[in-house]
């Protein structure tokens, strides 16, 4: 038998409506990136007629593949390739971020991750309370992002060498990346836009479903989490077992049933943590100080990594990218032409034929080395 201290009320503030101003905030920048990146479209639309607007570098931060192969290839190098480099600094960021706060980029900044949680909510009132998936449907559909996550990596860092990512990221298809991403939404297919409509209609009804169930990047975050030192700590002799705190969890963690929250699921959103009645019994805790961690400086210290780490990439001038005005109105003619490869036999393929140039390069430079040598 636990001996129960003296119950003392939780007169803690709720964070969750602070929360909310930052995830506003940074969709309203989302939104802001958009408008400029329209803009820059209208400008090559017009064959160069039209006014032009510089190409907003915060649009790299919607190409996680090539952010991470960036990521990849600068730890791998320590060089910076410039097709999309704030996408590297964007992605080391949120790297970072969940090293220190677990996954909290998708609970504090992810637009997505915002856009989800108000369809969520909206479903709730709809359908009273949220939906239980029960567990033989839920664990083999929270694989699938995993599933996405393991060929992606088996793609890069196995088919891949460092020699054929450095040729994927300068390469022409990879320059325009954002181009073709915007012409994806702008000029939707119907079975685009038909699996949109199911997504969307699925948010409703089961809460987080992209979140949960299909990305990829949250299935990165969520590995990337476990090494957190800081995890949402129990204390089980003031816990009243009143199970607000598993209520109140968006990702249906049992917060109630454990002494530490240990899930590639926790968002660390602190709903649980402001649910609780109870004084000093859940918190985020440093698993080495054991201090618990106050939920304004989770606040302030997300946003405060996010503008540090991409402030360094734009200080540093590695935040606008090395493409002319010239070579993108001429990549836009091309642009349909370009393609990626898909499937292991193609990412194989890609792989020989950059060593191949790699090696043809090499030859050239040598004999022209030689040549002006005589």
């Amino acid at each position: 038998m636990k001996e129960k201290k003296k119950i003392i009320r939780n007169v803690e503030k709720s964070i969750q409506k602070y929360r909310f101003y930052i995830q506003s905030a940074f969709a309203l920048l989302c939104v802001w990136i958009g408008i400029q990146f329209y803009l820059f479209t209208r400008f090559l639309e017009s064959n160069g007629t039209a006014p032009f607007y510089n190409r907003p570098p915060g649009v790299d931060g919607f190409l996680p593949i090539s952010s991470m192969m960036s990521f990849y290839y600068f730890i791998s190098t320590g060089q910076i390739i410039h097709s999309h480099p704030a996408g590297l600094f964007i992605f080391a960021a949120i790297v970072l971020l969940s090293l220190v706060f677990g996954k909290a980029f998708c609970s504090w900044l992810c637009p997505v991750g915002f856009l989800s949680e108000l369809i969520g909510d909206f479903g709730e009132k709809i359908f009273k309370g949220k939906i239980k998936i029960p567990k033989w449907l839920d664990y083999p559909l929270r694989s699938l992002k995993y599933l996405m996550l393991g060929f992606l990596f088996y793609a890069v860092f196995a088919l891949m060498d460092i020699i054929a990512v450095r040729a994927f990221l300068e390469s022409s298809y990879n320059q325009v990346a954002d181009l073709k991403m915007y012409y994806f939404f702008a000029d939707i297919s119907r079975t685009s836009l038909i699996i949109l409509a199911s997504l969307f209609i699925l948010s409703i009804i089961i809460r987080n479903f992209w979140c949960r169930y299909l990305c990829p990047y949250g299935a990165l975050l969520g590995l990337v989490s476990f090494l957190s030192p800081n995890k949402i700590k129990r204390n089980p002799i003031s816990c009243i077992d009143c199970g607000l705190c598993a209520k109140a969890c968006p990702s249906k963690i049992k917060v109630d049933k454990v002494l530490t929250v240990i899930s590639d699921e926790c968002n660390s959103c602190l709903s649980c943590v402001d649910a609780c009645p109870v004084a000093d019994t859940l918190d985020l805790k440093s698993i080495y100080t054991k201090k618990k961690i106050s939920k304004r400086i989770v606040a302030i210290g997300v946003v405060s990594i996010f503008i540090v780490v991409t402030g360094i990439g734009m200080m540093t001038g590695n935040w606008q990218n090395n493409i002319t005005k010239k070579e993108y109105l001429v990549h836009y003619k091309l642009m349909d032409s370009y393609g990626h490869p898909t499937g292991t036999a193609a990412v194989k393929d890609f792989n020989k034929k950059s060593n191949l140039n790699e090696i043809s390069n090499e030859n050239k430079t040598t004999t022209n080395n030689n040549y002006d040598k005589k």
